[in-house]
């Protein structure tokens, strides 16, 4: 159980890399046709899902409960056979992971992320990641074809190319693909199981898929939710998150 939390602190970095990408130069196309696809909004959400992370032969199957304060905050704690392995604080400022079984924690700033893994990283687009919102903001320059069930939404963010696959009869994203020209990095998410959370429909299973280069090989990486709860709140949550003084930053 040791490796739970040095995993899921291998994987968020990577995973918030490879869809961060901020636009730098936009796909020459016709302008932005209109496509009304189905988001949720929302004020606070919260979830209960299983996790389970694949990562070469290792993988692991925790338990996770999330909340998530609309443009804030995200909060997620992991469990293993009911034993808490850990916590994950998202926010504006930096990415936070406590490891409880080994008394540590990493603090990630963004800036050091976009450095170490050459994208500019940024909360909204793992927001709208985890609830199967559009990435990346409409452009002018967007690119859409329509096919038999499907509408293909074509966008672009400097190197990054991105095709979201929306359903034509619930306009809900059920795929999003992301490529780096340079790097050939790549990573998919795709979105099932919709079913109604308020008056808005949400995917309760979802799969990450994350191919990324490394000076020590190629990364395979799967993380797998699989919802048991999800729910739209009105009322104000709490995200209780703090670190031990005995614990040592890594």
């Amino acid at each position: 159980m040791n490796r739970l939390p040095r995993l899921l602190l291998y994987c968020l970095p990577l995973v918030l890399a490879a869809c961060s990408k901020k636009l730098v130069t936009p796909m020459v196309g016709t302008p932005r046709p209109e496509l009304a696809i189905d988001q949720i909004d929302f004020e606070y959400f919260s979830g209960k899902a299983r996790m389970v992370l694949r990562d070469g032969s290792k993988v692991r199957d925790v338990k996770t409960n999330i909340r998530i304060r609309k443009d804030s905050v995200i909060w997620m704690s992991f469990s293993v056979i009911g034993v808490q392995g850990g916590k994950a604080l998202i926010n504006h400022d930096s990415i936070t992971i406590v490891n409880n079984v080994d008394n540590e924690y990493f603090v990630f700033e963004y800036e050091e992320l976009s450095k170490r893994f050459n994208f500019d990283i940024n909360y909204d687009v793992v927001q709208a990641a985890m609830l199967g919102n559009l990435v990346m903001d409409r452009q002018e320059t967007d690119l859409v074809e329509q096919l038999a069930s499907m509408f293909v939404l074509k966008q672009q963010s400097g190197t990054v190319d991105v095709i979201n696959y929306v359903n034509a009869a619930s306009m809900k994203v059920e795929k999003v693909e992301l490529k780096e020209s340079d790097t050939n990095n790549s990573l998919t998410i795709d979105y099932s199981n919709f079913q109604p959370v308020g008056d808005k429909i949400f995917p309760y299973n979802g799969t990450i898929n994350l191919l990324y280069k490394t000076p020590a090989g190629l990364i395979n990486t799967t993380i797998i939710f699989e919802y048991s709860k999800a729910e739209i709140e009105d009322k104000e949550l709490k995200f209780p998150f703090n670190i031990p003084r005995k614990y040592v930053r890594r």
